[in-house]
């Protein structure tokens, strides 16, 4: 805050000690967090896997002093713990999992806002923090409004991180290596916004023309214009993290692609296309995924692998299947783990190179 001098923190754990022992009498520790074997009552926290839960700061409240705050490489690694232990767990569905790590997320974030860290040291704990977000997010499947997580939250979730991340930008203290990558991520992940839009248009040219940059503007584009062909071609290109942000569109752009179909090939008396076509059009995961797109909408199929285009019967109710977008997002991890997935430099991600995007409008 302006006129306000900072604290700079010390706490060398993921979670305060005396938060620690607060949450172990209060049988407040989450079961990720709870020693392992342990069968006492209260149950007892591990120090290797408690992590500071998010507290909304109160008007009047005191601050909390250097000791309940953890310095940014402290931050750092309780977002590589999140990403390469928590979010990696075989315990707990992924839905708890999003759950625990979006709320410790928050928590980073605002220990990062309540002390006196260096802009370029605070742009890397955020971005490691957005990716995982981002990552986690993406993994929870078409079931995830089922589980403890709340898809609402979690979207406000992540456009409060991509707000803290360019703020923290716009500050012009750097250098910000991924600051490309990062505008696009934002791009994509608000697709189709003439907002968002607008705010990647007026960063300088040198960051537009930045590959990552180009080829968001490029996807945008294509969903824009519902160039379907052209837009899950660019899609299939994305690396990993891109992926994990334009997911949330994806199902959207298919249900477009397939009114566009049927407006297109619909007659009274029906007009066949093979589902092989729509599954490479769309980048499905194979006939069964096509199958189900189709009849959720309901066209009827003509045997295995061919569907019908009959004039009047295509109908939209609800929310667009999901999908699960193996190809599209989970192909793109290629081996390497979440945590080694969020702390790449886009540099090295293979398919992020000068000269590897397609020219617009092809």
């Amino acid at each position: 805050m302006p006129g306000c001098e900072l604290p700079v923190g010390t706490c060398p754990d993921m979670c305060p000690a005396a938060e620690r022992a607060q949450r172990e009498r209060e049988r407040r520790l989450h079961r990720l967090e709870v020693a392992p074997g342990c069968r006492q009552d209260p149950p007892r926290a591990d120090p290797q896997r408690a992590v500071k839960e998010y507290s909304r700061p109160a008007a009047g409240k005191p601050r909390p002093p250097p000791n309940q705050l953890r310095p940014p490489s402290v931050l750092l690694a309780t977002v590589r713990y999140l990403a390469g232990e928590v979010a990696e767990s075989a315990d707990a569905a992924r839905a708890e999992v999003a759950s625990f790590v979006v709320d410790r997320l928050r928590a980073v974030r605002l220990d990062l806002a309540l002390q006196d860290a260096g802009d370029a040291e605070a742009a890397v704990v955020l971005e490691a923090a957005l990716a995982t977000l981002l990552a986690v997010v993406a993994r929870l499947g078409p079931d995830a409004a089922r589980g403890p997580a709340d898809p609402v939250l979690l979207q406000a979730q992540v456009q409060e991180g991509f707000g803290s991340l360019r703020r923290c930008y716009a500050r012009g203290a750097g250098p910000h290596p991924r600051q490309p990558a990062f505008q696009g991520l934002f791009l994509l992940y608000n697709l189709g916004s003439v907002e968002a839009l607008r705010e990647v248009l007026q960063l300088p040219a040198a960051l537009r023309t930045c590959p990552p940059l180009r080829r968001a503007l490029a996807v945008d584009a294509a969903f824009r214009e519902g160039n379907a062909a052209r837009l899950f071609r660019l899609l299939q290109t994305l690396p990993y993290l891109p992926s994990c942000a334009v997911q949330c569109h994806v199902s959207h752009a298919r249900r477009e692609a397939l009114a566009r179909l049927a407006r297109a090939f619909s007659t009274p008396k029906g007009q066949t296309l093979p589902l092989g076509f729509m599954v490479n059009l769309l980048a499905l995961d194979g006939l069964k995924e096509a199958q189900d797109l189709c009849q959720a909408h309901g066209l009827p199929l003509d045997g295995e692998e061919r569907v019908v285009f009959l004039r009047g019967r295509y109908v939209e109710e609800g929310l667009p299947p999901a999908g699960t977008c193996k190809m599209l997002v989970e192909s793109k991890l290629r081996g390497r783990t979440l945590e080694e997935a969020v702390m790449a430099e886009e540099e090295d991600e293979g398919m992020d190179r000068p000269g590897s995007l397609p020219e617009q409008g092809t």
